[in-house]
C-alpha cells in the first residue's frame, strides 16, 4: 500500500497563505524583532495627533538603514519609538513620490520634471478647508515662493549640498506657487528653529533636507548626524510633547521591491509620539498613501487620491497604545 507522507509545518503554512490571500510582496516578510510593542490595523480615531512634523530623507532601503553601524541615531530613535518594518515607496524616482505624499497621486510623473506644475487637489486645499496651519520648511531654500529648479552658492554645489525644487512638492500644484498667501508658507528652513522657540509651530510641519543631508548626495552618516543635531529639537517641544508625531520617511528605496501597487523599494519610516511603548512595531503593509490617509483621517480631511483606495492602511495603530 502507498505511503503519503504528511504534510510539512512549512508546506501547511504555505497553503494556508495561500488560501487566505492578501498583498503579494516582492520581498520576504520582516523578521520578528524580539522584546517589541506589535501593533494591529485597526479602526482610525480622530485626533491621532496635534501637530504632525515630516522629514524626508533619500534613496535608502530598510536594510541600509536598521541595524547599520553608519546610523546610530536612527537606530536609536527605532529602538525608543516605533517603526513600521513593511512600509513601500511608490515608485521610482524622487519626484512621484514626493507628489504623492501630498495630493495621493504621481500626477503621472515617471522622471524628475524639474520644472512642472500641476492642477491637482493637494493637501494644502484641505489645511485651507479646516483651518489647519501648515509650513513647508526647506534647507536652502533662498526666500519664502522661490520657485527656482534649484538653489545654492558654488561652494555648496561642489559639496552637493543644495536646494533642489523636485524635493519642495508644494511648489509643484499651482494653487500653492501663484498664491502669494499660500507660497509664504514655504519658507528656508533656517526659520524652524525660531519657530520651535517662539511656540510658532504649525499644525503641520514638512522638513527636506538638502541634497547632502537627506542621503541623496551624502553618506548614511551624514545624515545620521543632521538628525542627530535638528530632532532633539523636536522632541523638547511642547509640540511635539503635547501629542504631537514626527515621521522620519525616506523617499525611495533602491530596488523595486514592493507591495499593493506600490514598487519602489521597502523603506524605514519611524513613528516617534510621547508616551509610546519602546521597540513599538508595525508589519502592516504600507505605503507613502498611507502616511497621507494618517493624516487626513486624524484631521477628518478628504482622502485624496490613492490614499482613499480600500487598500490602503492608516498608521494608527501606532496611536492606540
Amino acid at each position: 500500500m502507498l505511503t503519503v507522507p504528511k504534510p510539512s509545518g512549512l508546506v501547511l503554512l504555505v497553503f494556508a497563505a495561500f488560501l487566505l490571500g492578501g498583498c503579494a510582496r516582492l520581498t520576504p516578510p520582516p523578521t520578528a524583532i524580539p522584546n517589541t510593542t506589535v501593533v494591529r490595523p485597526g479602526a482610525p480615531p480622530r485626533n491621532l495627533f496635534t501637530h504632525a512634523f515630516i522629514i524626508v530623507e533619500e534613496n535608502r532601503e530598510y536594510g541600509d538603514i536598521i541595524g547599520s553601524p553608519q546610523a546610530p541615531y536612527i537606530n536609536h530613535l527605532a529602538a525608543t519609538y516605533g517603526l513600521a518594518t513593511d512600509y513601500y515607496a511608490v515608485t521610482h524616482p524622487s519626484l512621484p513620490n514626493y507628489l504623492a505624499l501630498i495630493s495621493g497621486s504621481t500626477q503621472g510623473m515617471t522622471y524628475d520634471c524639474a520644472d512642472c506644475s500641476f492642477d491637482a487637489p493637494n493637501l494644502v486645499d484641505e489645511f485651507a478647508r479646516h483651518s489647519i496651519t501648515w509650513k513647508a520648511y526647506m534647507e536652502g531654500l533662498p526666500s519664502p515662493c522661490y520657485n527656482g529648479t534649484s538653489a545654492g552658492s558654488a561652494l555648496d554645489y561642489a559639496r552637493g549640498s543644495y536646494y533642489v525644487r523636485r524635493h519642495n512638492p508644494f511648489m509643484y500644484f499651482q494653487d500653492v506657487a501663484n498664491s502669494p498667501s499660500r507660497c509664504q508658507n514655504v519658507v528656508p528652513f533656517s526659520q524652524f528653529a525660531a519657530d520651535l522657540r517662539s511656540g510658532q509651530v504649525p499644525d503641520f510641519v514638512w522638513i527636506t533636507p538638502n541634497l547632502a543631508n537627506d542621503m541623496h548626495n551624502g553618506t548614511i552618516r551624514q545624515g545620521d548626524d543632521w538628525l542627530a543635531e535638528h530632532v532633539p529639537a523636536i522632541l523638547r517641544s511642547n509640540a511635539w510633547k503635547n501629542g504631537g508625531a514626527l515621521f522620519i520617511v525616506w523617499d525611495e528605496g533602491t530596488s523595486n521591491n514592493g507591495c499593493c501597487g506600490a514598487n519602489g523599494g521597502r523603506i524605514p519610516v519611524l513613528v516617534i509620539t510621547p508616551g509610546e511603548p519602546p521597540s513599538t512595531r508595525s508589519a502592516t503593509p504600507y505605503t507613502h498613501y498611507s502616511l497621507l490617509r494618517t493624516i487626513e483621517e486624524s484631521w477628518g480631511l478628504d482622502l485624496l487620491g490613492h490614499s482613499g483606495d480600500a487598500t490602503t492602511q492608516p498608521l494608527s495603530g501606532f496611536f492606540t497604545h
